[in-house]
């Protein structure tokens, strides 16, 4: 049972083999026993859990259920979840229970899913190896003195050790592609836009995408059906038809142009990463389709427009915990500013702090045409990089991560060799393209290898076919930690 597809799983319930009761419970158990080692959930609420189970089977006994109807899927901490605690990640959030639900929330709830708990992550998303979690480091299940990567790094663990069937991340510069790499699962960044971001605790609100985290790109089709839809209450959710993701995963590849730029191939990737991207690589070639040399030129200035530009948005989107209306307050001061400087002193981590730091300087007088504003020119000739390499193929392909999980506590004490994790993902999300990353292999020391596939604007049914048949072929995403 927990090695069956979301598809598998609604037959089995739709069928009568097993109730979303039992399957729930099933779920629940299984992270009583595994969780201690792997530290993936933050909060469990089984009383809410298994009474949306007891609704599902009614519904299904109905004859009106839908694909996910009573699935357990486990949420990341960033979306909001009437009457779940709501952390984050952060002590600054400790002890706030949401009184609304998230709209990617509500569609699952509208699907008949399953909330089953709230995994762990980087405190307010920042971080590439979850270890920035005020509730501790999440252990990767490959191999727990590792990480899983972040910021999504407790949702991709939790899937990966099968403690649930599917999950969602965000992902604002590589947070659901790079835990998905370094943990082997698939997730997928949809174009920015196409998931509502209201109720999502935001980081940087021109960055932040939610999306599904899966064992397979079938799967993910599955999840993205249900979260993707416009939402008035968010001003970038984009209206647009409703489409069935899940309609190209069949079609053949042949005549497909693949990208491989030149950028992603350079110094800095590991070599096992490499051999496995490669052979990745040829075996799309034995499905029929043909590789285009392409070049991203702007690609390497990605990173450091990154941590301008994300810092900036999380210095003004942090700026309403204060400890006034919600949240964490300093138990003691002695007025309303020392109130204001020792809550969030008290109630936000060193990278947190370090971020918000970095974004009020480059917003500051002076330094704003300098940095911010240079940074967003250079946005846009990173856009303009990849719209000039679509006209020579149809999806981008190239590595997740350029290594494999690294050790617990190695990048620590620097920053920016954390922040070179994500130097082949962040350009997407610069861009606001859609983004994907499936397991291709194993590298050093038997640990999961990502292929990270990009696609150009809404083309994310095309995405999930290249990967589908890829996943047909290869059985690299069905292979699963021994816990």
């Amino acid at each position: 049972m927990f090695e069956s597809s979301l598809k598998q799983l609604g037959d089995a319930l739709r069928a009568n083999k097993i109730s979303s009761v039992e399957l729930t419970q099933s779920y629940l158990d299984r992270i009583t026993r595994h969780n201690p080692a792997l530290n993936a959930f933050i909060t469990l609420n089984p009383e809410m859990s298994l009474a949306q189970a007891r609704a599902a089977d009614a519904r299904i006994a109905a004859g009106k259920a839908d694909a996910l109807t009573g699935i357990p899927i486990a949420q990341k901490d960033i979306f909001c979840a009437k009457g779940w605690l709501t952390t984050c990640g952060s002590k600054m959030l400790h002890n706030f229970v949401s009184p609304y639900d998230a709209h990617v929330i509500s569609q699952f709830n509208n699907a008949g899913a399953i909330n089953l708990g709230k995994t762990n992550m980087d405190e307010f998303a920042m971080g590439s190896s979850n270890e920035t979690s005020h509730y501790g480091a999440v252990k990767n299940p490959w191999d727990t003195t590792r990480v899983p990567g972040g910021s999504s790094g407790g949702t991709a663990a939790a899937v990966a050790a099968r403690l649930c069937a599917a999950a969602t991340g965000t992902d604002t510069g590589g947070s659901i592609r790079q835990p998905a790499a370094l943990c082997g699962i698939s997730g997928l960044k949809p174009t920015y836009g196409v998931c509502s971001r209201y109720g999502m605790i935001a980081f940087a609100s021109s960055l932040d995408q939610a999306g599904p985290m899966g064992r397979s790109a079938e799967d993910l089709a599955l999840m993205l059906n249900v979260m993707a839809g416009f939402d008035e209450r968010d001003s970038t959710s984009l209206q647009r038809d409703k489409e069935d993701y899940a309609r190209d995963l069949n079609k053949p590849l042949t005549g497909l142009r693949i990208g491989l730029p030149k950028e992603f191939f350079a110094e800095g990737m590991g070599s096992d990463v490499a051999k496995a991207v490669e052979a990745a690589i040829a075996e799309y070639k034995k499905l029929g389709a043909t590789i285009v040399d392409i070049s991203l030129p702007n690609s390497k200035l990605s990173v450091p427009v990154y941590y301008v530009l994300a810092p900036a948005e999380a210095s003004s989107n942090l700026s309403r915990f204060d400890g006034v209306r919600y949240g964490y307050r300093a138990p003691e001061y002695s007025d309303l500013a020392d109130m204001y400087e020792k809550s969030r002193a008290q109630g936000f981590g060193a990278e947190v702090k370090r971020r918000i730091m970095i974004g009020t300087y480059v917003l500051s007088h002076g330094y704003y045409d300098a940095y911010y504003l240079q940074a967003q020119k250079i946005r846009r000739l990173i856009a303009q990089d990849f719209t000039e390499a679509y006209k020579q193929c149809d999806v981008i392909m190239g590595p997740t991560s350029p290594s494999t999980a690294f050790k617990l506590g190695e990048k620590g004490d620097d920053p920016v060799q954390m922040y070179l994790s994500d130097i082949y993902t962040i350009a997407v999300n610069l861009a606001g393209l859609p983004g994907m990353s499936i397991p291709c292999g194993f590298g050093a020391n038997d640990m999961p290898v990502g292929l990270q596939i990009i696609g150009n604007y809404f083309d994310e049914a095309r995405m999930l076919n290249v990967a589908h048949q890829f996943q047909q072929a290869t059985d690299w995403h069905s292979r699963a930690p021994k816990l």
